[in-house]
């Protein structure tokens, strides 16, 4: 049957099998199709797990080179995938196995996805689209306030808007600047 939990088990073995074979669009249907199909299942913190794992590690090809110039959305799109199943997962499961490697993942993947919009943002800004710099680091300041990111951003903000002229707005995001800089422990 179905839906026995020996057979639940089966379906997440395989789409285990199927990541680690490559197959990692097939793993994720399995996993899609099993979290529809049993909502109570025991195994259903394991499979927001896995389906987190497998986009995490997608998206590993990408967090793993920010200098490269392919700059690839879709493997934005799985870190963002991988946040949302981890993120599923401590809060639905606070005290299961895979929480806290859960938590640990996204504080990695929102500081990853902070550096590599300040990335492009320093891309832009070396070449004088200074309105594209100042649009992508705003993103990343409202996205990723926490970030060890966010300063850069918020650097990369003034001195944009500062070309640009707009000096109350340079002004407000050099405040912003300072007072990030005030609380900062340490120093």
């Amino acid at each position: 049957a179905a839906g026995t939990v020996l057979a639940q088990q089966a379906q997440l073995e395989r789409a285990y099998l199927l990541w680690k074979t490559t197959e990692s669009a097939q793993a994720l249907a399995v996993i899609e199709r099993f979290l529809k199909l049993h909502p109570t299942s025991p195994a259903y913190d394991y499979a927001l797990y896995l389906q987190g794992l497998i986009n995490f590690n997608d998206s590993l090809g990408f967090l793993g080179s920010l200098a490269a110039q392919d700059l690839s959305e879709r493997d934005q799109q799985a870190s963002r995938d991988a946040y949302q199943s981890f993120r599923q997962l401590t809060e639905r499961f606070p005290q299961s196995t895979y929480a806290e490697d859960a938590r640990l993942r996204m504080n990695y993947i929102v500081n990853s996805l902070a550096a590599y919009e300040v990335h492009v943002a320093r891309y832009y800004f070396r070449r004088g689209a200074y309105i594209a710099a100042a649009n992508r680091v705003q993103q990343a300041v409202a996205e990723f306030q926490n970030s060890p990111s966010a300063e850069e951003a918020l650097y990369i903000m003034t001195q944009s808007y500062d070309r640009l002229g707009l000096t109350q707005l340079r002004d407000d995001a050099d405040r912003v600047l300072r007072a990030a800089r005030e609380r900062r422990p340490g120093l």
